[in-house]
């Protein structure tokens, strides 16, 4: 079983910079996809990006240019780095997997895996 936890969340000023770390374990397939959601209050669930096994990365376009997802898989960690953050980019994130591919940004429903969140709140 596919298991991941996030970490890295906290406070950060208008055009600054954070780093979001995911630990997974459990992953035996070859083949697996990984992805940042992140979920404001009173706003649905969204997707941030996604990751597949062989390194190739997709973003949804409020974040492409200043988001950066990767993965070490010496380390069984999935990153998210966020640069030139926006108050609007304040919200719960949350790390997910899932077998197989991604092929694109899948929807939520697509993984199996998630973890508990870590809160990003962007703000002066």
């Amino acid at each position: 079983e596919m298991q991941v936890m996030e970490s890295g969340g906290g406070l950060v000023q208008p055009g600054g910079s954070l780093r979001l770390e995911c630990a997974y374990s459990g992953i035996t397939y070859r083949h697996v996809c990984m992805g940042w959601f992140r979920q404001s209050p009173g706003k649905e669930r969204e997707t941030v990006a996604s990751i597949e096994s062989d390194g190739t990365d997709t973003y949804r376009g409020a974040v492409r240019g200043r988001f950066t997802i990767s993965k070490d898989n010496a380390a069984n960690t999935l990153y998210l780095r966020m640069h030139s953050l926006r108050p609007e980019d304040t919200a719960m994130y949350y790390c997910a997997a899932a077998y197989g591919y991604c092929l694109g940004l899948p929807m939520e429903s697509r993984y199996n895996s998630w973890g508990q969140g870590t809160q990003v709140t962007v703000s002066s």
